[in-house]
């Protein structure tokens, strides 16, 4: 399992349509059979401030998840509403080791 954790910081006046962008992918990328998990979390301090965790099944499923239409359209629509270049993280799940959830 490989789990990646995005880092971003949105333009105060595009927190709402990026919320919508955002939950329009996650919607979609939960249904490839390669992502286990797909959290959207925004922090309650800082309210331009999201992270990403995507759980992964296997090494290729973050290439699979790129190709895809939705996350081109999220990309494509997203990226301008960042403040500063979005940054991630990649772990390797330690418990539970099974990969369930």
């Amino acid at each position: 399992m490989l789990i990646v954790q995005v880092q971003i910081q949105v333009k105060l006046e595009c927190v709402e349509t990026f919320k919508q962008v955002t939950l329009a992918n996650a919607r979609e990328s939960v249904k490839e059979p390669g992502i286990a998990r797909f959290d959207v979390l925004q922090r309650q301090d800082d309210p331009t401030r999201f992270v990403l965790v995507e759980a992964y099944r296997n090494a290729e499923a973050p290439a699979a998840h790129k190709a895809t239409r939705h996350y081109q359209v999220w990309r494509d629509a997203a990226e301008p509403m960042m403040a500063e270049p979005r940054a991630s993280v990649k772990f390797t799940n330690v418990f539970p080791d099974d990969g369930n959830y």
